[in-house]
């Protein structure tokens, strides 16, 4: 279709399958819902953001363990949530069991979604399709699932923010795929005015912050280098001396960062939320 066309073509170059087979690994590896369960407030907000109501049909992309999923389910919504890892789905699954709340569960890629045009009142992703390295197709995808006057709710990182940060540490260390734009590129208000602005009635875009809240720096960068995809696999990749490098560089953007004077970790990490309004 025209949106399609228009948002999803880039310049040839990067081989997009390749990419997310391997960014598919890397968030297979670790134990993801470790962390996500920690973010389960970005979901909440996003919800009372978009103004979900009782009834309305929301699909969760690149939904992960649920946060937003479970968010909208206890707002009485008809929940689908979809993800490229299946283990991610299961442990959204249980969390749902025990809560007793109704979710259906999609294995599938967000930048080719299984549902028809239009199919969805509300469409919402936290720290999720941000990841796509097709960036403008997955744009796309959000669009064309959502109905005309319906919502799309995003949580994205900024590029200043203490993870967009990290993400460039990282980048100096293992290269990220050649040709694919940064994921903190979604959480600028020149992305969303690219890829959104033409095709919807508003776009809200609010700065807000998550704070990561753990026993101390080196805690933090335990449990993020044991069950974080993306950190896990950049240590995997590096030689003794490196990774050394790396983790002296990482503790030290978090000592810049850190507002806690008691040898604790308390470090607000900035995030676009974002309601548009298809």
């Amino acid at each position: 279709m025209t949106l399609t066309t228009t948002l999803g073509s880039q310049a040839a170059g990067p081989d997009y399958a390749a990419i997310k087979a391997k960014q598919q690994a890397v968030w297979g590896a670790g134990d993801y819902s470790r962390i996500g369960v920690t973010l389960q407030i970005v979901g909440e907000q996003l919800c009372e953001a978009m103004d979900l109501r009782a009834g309305q049909s929301v699909l969760d992309v690149a939904g992960g363990n649920g946060n937003a999923s479970l968010a909208a389910a206890r707002r009485f919504c008809k929940v689908v949530s979809t993800d490229y890892v299946e283990a991610l789905l299961a442990k959204s699954a249980k969390r749902a069991e025990a809560e007793g709340l109704a979710i259906d569960y999609r294995t599938a890629d967000a930048e080719s979604l299984p549902f028809a045009d239009a199919s969805f009142d509300n469409v919402v992703s936290t720290y999720g399709v941000m990841f796509t390295p097709n960036q403008g197709q997955a744009a796309a995808e959000l669009l064309r699932v959502c109905r005309p006057g319906g919502k799309i709710g995003l949580a994205n990182w900024t590029p200043a923010s203490f993870i967009g940060q990290l993400f460039k540490t990282i980048g100096r260390y293992v290269a990220p795929p050649t040709g694919v734009n940064s994921p903190a590129a979604w959480g600028t208000r020149e992305f969303l005015e690219t890829h959104f602005g033409p095709h919807v009635q508003k776009i809200e875009a609010q700065p807000r912050y998550f704070t990561f809240r753990y026993q101390s720096p080196t805690h933090w960068l335990d449990v993020f280098s044991t069950y974080y995809g993306p950190t896990l696999k950049a240590f995997e990749s590096l030689d003794s001396e490196a990774r050394q490098a790396l983790r002296s560089e990482v503790l030290a953007l978090i000592e810049a960062h850190n507002r806690a004077t008691d040898g604790t970790m308390v470090v607000p990490s900035e995030y676009l939320e974002v309601v548009i309004t298809r």
